[in-house]
């Protein structure tokens, strides 16, 4: 088995022991993060009515300013999702981080929801 193969399959293992736990509803939406090579993306998702409330990635933010680093849109990306939820009169979310290491551009992503005014 190649190294590529394990290093998916111990994170699906782990994302689905964090799903286990983490659950969004309408009022309390589960903010899911996917990290590929080049992007970030985040959702935030009602679990209860199987429905995506917002949705933004990392390649939007980088449209407008060519400059940033990934770290850097991800952080903007985080500030985006933010501004969406509160248009939609969220406040609060429980985060998924997906099975990834809370570290790099998915705490930019968190950070950057926390300062757009999320809470969680």
């Amino acid at each position: 088995m190649d190294k590529n193969k394990i290093k998916i399959e111990k994170r699906t293992r782990r994302h689905k022991k964090i799903r286990s736990r983490v659950s969004g509803t309408a009022a309390v939406p589960r903010l899911s993060v996917f990290r590929s090579n080049s992007y970030v993306y985040a959702q935030l998702i009602d679990d209860e009515n199987q429905k995506t409330l917002a949705s933004v990635s990392s390649m939007v933010a980088e449209k407008g300013k060519s400059t940033l680093n990934k770290t850097a849109a991800s952080l903007e990306a985080g500030k985006t999702l933010a501004k969406e939820a509160l248009a939609k009169k969220i406040k609060k979310v429980v985060f998924d981080r997906g099975g990834f290491i809370y570290t790099g551009r998915i705490k930019a992503l968190a950070d950057g929801a926390r300062e757009g005014g999320l809470d969680f």
